[in-house]
């Protein structure tokens, strides 16, 4: 589904991103973890054409994403608080996102109805803008919103973060299911190991813009990471 080969990206004639080739199939639930300054965003960016690479390519089924925007209709995203459009009520923007992508409101609302113990009764029917939001429904705004129109691919940047342990318990469920039942294609990266490792089917690791690790995910998963990141790893 997605094919990435001999990418690069570089700044200042600094490379961040050196990934020679990885391969994610359809319907994969692909963690990505590493500190801070890694890759993972600006493997994001990459593969939503935010960015342009210094060389090589992402292809999104078989289509190469910085030529071509054929990819756009089945591949859906929140990174940050900048994909939303703070001058609209959660309302407005899933309505917004559903014309995008060819919805009615019907089909809109009924999405955003299978949503409502992840919203807490604090997303809908609130009267407020969602730059008026906290960081935390703002997220789970841009979430929900990155599901409308039954996409094939599904990005999410740091999904758990900012968000109450209710709410990170239901979002699992939601990329489990994703993944699980319904064939998408989700990518996430995470800060918090347990959360990546309890939703993801395959994990890999960036360090300084390099996969060190692509870990089939199993029983001894975590235990593996978290010794990884803490150095006491045997060599």
């Amino acid at each position: 589904m997605i094919h990435t080969k001999d990418l690069t990206k570089a700044y200042n004639g600094t490379t961040v991103l050196k990934i020679d080739e990885l391969n994610i199939p359809k319907g994969q639930s692909f963690g990505l973890v590493g500190n801070n300054g890694a890759g993972k965003t600006t493997y994001f960016s990459l593969l939503l054409d935010l960015i342009k690479p210094s060389t090589g390519n992402i292809t999104n089924n078989a289509i190469v994403v910085d030529e071509s925007e054929d990819w756009k209709p089945f591949t859906s995203a929140f990174i940050d608080e900048s994909f939303l459009i703070g001058y609209l009520t959660p309302e407005e923007y899933f309505y917004f996102i559903g014309e995008l992508r060819g919805q009615n409101k019907a089909d809109v609302d009924n999405v955003i109805s299978q949503f409502e113990d992840f919203f807490h009764g604090e997303i809908l029917g609130q009267k407020k803008y969602l730059r008026d939001l906290s960081k935390g429904n703002q997220k789970k705004a841009g979430i929900v919103a990155a599901l409308i129109g039954n996409p094939e691919v599904i990005i999410l940047d740091e999904p758990f973060a900012n968000l109450d342990p209710t709410t990170q318990i239901r979002l699992k469920g939601i990329i489990k299911d994703l993944a699980e039942k319904k064939g998408v294609t989700v990518l996430v990266s995470s800060h918090d190991l347990l959360h990546v490792t309890d939703v993801c089917e395959r994990i890999v690791v960036l360090e300084k813009g390099e996969v060190i690790k692509d870990l089939e995910t199993n029983a001894a998963t975590l235990k593996e990471l978290e010794a990884h990141f803490s150095g006491t790893e045997m060599v």
